[in-house]
């Protein structure tokens, strides 16, 4: 259940509520304003009114609007986060892994509480605590992708995250985009096309392998000649890629 959902089941005027529970129903509450009127339009007696609860019960959990909007920050970052390495694990083949990373991106924008206006169109982006944070969340996804660049192509861990920062901001930009302008394309067409132009470009890159001296080739199978093996994880080849040629 979203803690936007917590908030629709508990928001009952007078209702106790264990304080875990409190706490989401608050968290919730103060999504549905942020989203809707930015941080600084928002006040915490509409925050404490959507969640149905006092003002003094508002701040027993959070001493002020600041740290109310930095507990949000701090759970969606961390979705995100998992989003972007439960992608990159979904899956050995390289190419399904940048489509499933980059529908990461468009699947958290849309999600109907619209926590990534928190993350990536805040209006509060010159609040030191918060820029730490956005900033802090978009290293960490572009990190966890360089680590599976680096490995599979042998580039240097500097290029690597280079190539991840522009994955990443591309995705997050284009899916937003994609989100504002109405989705009049479907998602998983807008996330094939966005991975289309990324491998193209990363497949490029020579793989691990293909750096060594001993010169690996791409086994195409039975009757059909060996081939260089170049691109990420031999792109454009569907067929195995061996240590050696075959003999």
């Amino acid at each position: 259940m979203s803690a936007i959902e917590q908030t629709e089941a508990a928001r009952p005027r007078g209702t106790r509520l264990p304080r875990r529970a409190r706490r989401n129903q608050l968290l919730g509450a103060a999504q549905e304003v942020f989203v809707a009127q930015g941080y600084h339009a928002a006040a915490m007696d509409d925050i404490a009114e959507r969640a149905g609860v006092s003002k003094p019960v508002l701040y027993q959990h959070f001493p002020g609007k600041l740290d109310l909007y930095l507990a949000l920050l701090d759970q969606h970052c961390e979705a995100l986060l998992q989003s972007v390495r439960s992608a990159l694990a979904s899956t050995t083949d390289n190419k399904q892994r940048v489509a499933a990373t980059m529908d990461a991106y468009f699947a958290y924008v849309e999600d109907p509480g619209g926590a990534f206006r928190l993350v990536f169109e805040s209006d509060l982006t010159n609040e030191p605590a918060v820029r730490e944070r956005v900033d802090k969340v978009s290293l960490e996804c572009a990190e966890a992708i360089s680590a599976v660049i680096a490995e599979d192509t042998g580039l240097s861990q500097d290029e690597s995250m280079l190539l991840a920062v522009g994955l990443g901001g591309v995705s997050q930009v284009v899916a937003r985009y994609w989100l504002s302008s109405g989705s009049q394309v479907p998602r998983d067409t807008a996330v094939q096309l966005l991975t289309s132009l990324a491998w193209k470009g990363i497949a490029g890159f020579p793989c691990t392998a293909a750096t060594r001296t001993d010169r690996v080739r791409c086994w195409r199978g039975p009757g059909r000649p060996a081939r260089p093996r170049t691109g990420l994880m031999c792109a454009g080849y569907s067929a195995v890629c061996r240590a050696s040629s075959p003999s």
